[in-house]
């Protein structure tokens, strides 16, 4: 008895998997292929801008978080905690902006491909 439970849990459980999340991946490409509406347009061009402002945003917190890096090692006075801080200040604002810069770039040479 409890076999055929698990195995009929197993098919419900595929069955809804299926219908969730793979039937609307299908029919969506399906449609959208045909024929974009409106409002998906302005969604689309919603986030090109809110992707444009994040990159023009993005270059000047990364020279805020720099300058205020090499400030907190200037006026450390010695203090190795202090130093250590604006350092890692510096370096995590550099990796983040390259992160920045290297997933615009990977967007735009995907958009360029579609």
């Amino acid at each position: 008895m409890k076999k055929y439970k698990l195995k009929y849990r197993k098919k419900i459980i595929i069955t809804i998997f299926f219908l969730s999340v793979l039937c609307p991946l299908i029919f969506s490409t399906v449609c959208f292929c045909v024929a974009q509406p409106q409002i998906v347009k302005k969604l689309n061009t919603a986030f090109e801008n809110i992707r444009d402002w994040m990159i023009k945003l993005a270059t000047p917190a990364a020279a805020v978080a720099v300058g205020t890096g090499i400030f907190i090692t200037k006026f450390s006075f010695g203090d190795d905690d202090k130093i250590m801080k604006g350092k890692r200040l510096v370096r995590t604002s550099l990796y983040s902006y390259g992160f920045i810069i290297a997933v615009e770039l990977i967007l735009k040479a995907i958009d360029s491909l579609l």
